[in-house]
């Protein structure tokens, strides 16, 4: 019998769950597109529709993927899209660019220079007041209103939570946000984010 590379084996398991997570994702979109209701609302009602482990671990990749763009570039091109950006905003707008699905996030992730191609960020440029867009707080709870929806507990995502991950949900792990800079300084931003610095500080790309 062939050995099995459990490590392989591992990897192939997260990618299914991250394939899963987007599949979340975009079936929401759907749902949303089709009935006009909010996004974060579809989410809700469809994750009730789902196991509450797999509620938990919608939660867990959700965090993931959420942590992993806790990065100052990716805070730059927030503060430039929203007028400024504080921790809290920038919370929401890391899970708005989760909302946007597994393309738009991945490209983010590579370059957030890239969010100067999206409709919603060229369309608020020419918006006096555009700090909503991206920005997406109501999202950030929706496990816990599919939690709350099945039991009729608010409290009942969060005992699930602990319970879940244990001494693991909390990390004292330092986070690598890469090299921090001034973002009231318009020649930095413009350098290290031209597209996004042409759109909302009118410089040249």
């Amino acid at each position: 019998m062939a050995k099995i590379d459990r490590h392989r084996v591992v990897a192939e398991c997260a990618v299914m769950e991250i394939n899963t997570f987007w599949h979340v994702i975009e079936a929401a979109q759907a749902g949303a597109a089709a009935t006009g209701e909010p996004f974060d609302e579809v989410l809700v009602k469809q994750l009730a529709d789902r196991p509450r482990q797999e509620i938990l671990e919608y939660a867990e990749r959700f965090d993931e993927l959420h942590d992993s763009l806790y990065r100052w570039d990716v805070w730059a091109a927030a503060y430039l899209i929203g007028g400024g950006c504080s921790d809290d905003s920038f919370m929401d707008f890391r899970t708005g660019v989760i909302a946007l699905g597994c393309q738009w996030y991945e490209r983010v992730a590579d370059a957030p220079d890239s969010l100067a191609a999206h409709p919603d960020v060229v369309q608020a440029a020419s918006v006096r007041d555009h700090s909503e867009v991206l920005f997406y707080e109501d999202m950030n709870y929706a496990a816990g209103g599919a939690f709350e929806r099945i039991t009729g507990n608010a409290d009942a995502f969060y005992e699930a939570w602990r319970s879940f991950r244990g001494a693991d949900s909390a990390s004292d792990k330092a986070v690598d946000m890469g090299e921090d800079f001034d973002f009231d300084d318009d020649r930095e931003m413009s350098r290290r984010l031209p597209r996004l610095a042409a759109l909302f500080l009118g410089t040249s790309p």
